[in-house]
């Protein structure tokens, strides 16, 4: 199954390089407008193939794409030091706007995989410019990832057995509901108060602290994220290759909420297959409205919003 990658800056030869490191895919190709770029970091990405699963890679123009099954899409400006994802917006949409029908025309029956900053909005630009197309975006799947690690090393535990979810913007105002939150199929506080763990709410506020922000420590460190990304894209794009239903955290247009955020969802071949909304309790309830609201505001400034649909 071929997978096209669309960008090859460090996410999105991150992504590739986990893809072919756990035989996510048997093809894999990368374009991106510095064509220098792609090839090299294809090349360099090839020559792990013969020591991990054999997956063919290559680089070439938007062309080259057709047969995807899925396009994860990682191109676009990077977040600086001290930048919100939502400050990228104008930026990146201006290049979605011109990239994506092209992308679209070359990879028809690819589900496309929105890794760009701010996944939502950009999402949301994607869905309204190629209406009816598959498209999710990656969402807080890595928010998702960082706390449950951030959890397991409080519990003392392998990360894996850790469920929890962050729900609404990847970004500032998403959402930690964690009366869901388990540890080994317990509740987390029954799960701490069985091991004599303390559990309090300036701990959850400490997790919750550096889960919001943990990508703006590693760009203060070294400029950028990408192997936690790249992780979760490869893994995005396994379920879509293989249907397996998972259910993660992707980000899609959400009627209730008017906008597309993160909720989990159920994930197969065809991209979104359901949405499941979870039991909240009436502070995440709210807490989830007004990260719909941020996403909305923010999203007011693009022209296709600003004027009449």
């Amino acid at each position: 199954m071929k997978v096209g990658v669309v960008g090859a800056g460090l996410v999105g030869a991150t992504a590739a390089y986990a893809m072919v490191l756990r035989g996510s895919c048997s093809e894999l190709v990368l374009t991106d407008v510095d064509t220098a770029r792609a090839t090299a970091e294809a090349q360099d990405i090839a020559h792990a193939s013969p020591v991990t699963h054999g997956t063919r890679v290559s680089s070439g123009p938007l062309e080259d794409l057709a047969g995807s099954r899925v396009v994860v899409v990682a191109a676009g400006a990077n977040q600086q030091p001290g930048e919100s994802r939502l400050e990228l917006l104008g930026r990146n949409a201006e290049i979605f706007r011109d990239l994506l029908p092209r992308v679209a025309a070359a990879a028809p029956d690819a589900v496309l995989l929105i890794a760009t900053n701010p996944v939502d909005l950009l999402t949301d630009l994607t869905a309204r410019l190629l209406p009816g197309r598959a498209v999710l975006g990656s969402g807080t799947v890595l928010d998702s990832a960082r706390l449950r690690w951030l959890t397991a090393q409080h519990a003392g535990v392998d990360a894996t057995h850790v469920h929890a979810s962050v729900l609404g913007e990847h970004g500032d105002s998403e959402v930690i509901p964690w009366s869901a939150v388990t540890v080994g199929g317990v509740p987390v506080a029954a799960f701490m108060s069985a091991r004599a763990r303390p559990w309090t709410p300036e701990i959850r506020a400490q997790i919750e602290a550096d889960t919001r922000g943990a990508a703006a420590a590693i760009i203060g460190g070294k400029r950028a994220t990408y192997y936690g990304i790249g992780a979760a894209l490869a893994r995005i794009t396994e379920r879509v290759l293989g249907d397996r239903r998972a259910v993660l955290t992707v980000s899609v247009p959400t009627p209730e909420y008017g906008v597309s955020l993160s909720l989990p969802r159920v994930v197969g071949a065809a991209g979104v297959l359901d949405t499941i909304v979870p039991a909240l309790d009436d502070a995440e309830a709210r807490a989830l409205t007004a990260s719909a609201d941020v996403l909305r505001a923010a999203r007011s400034s693009l022209a296709e919003w600003s004027e009449p649909a």
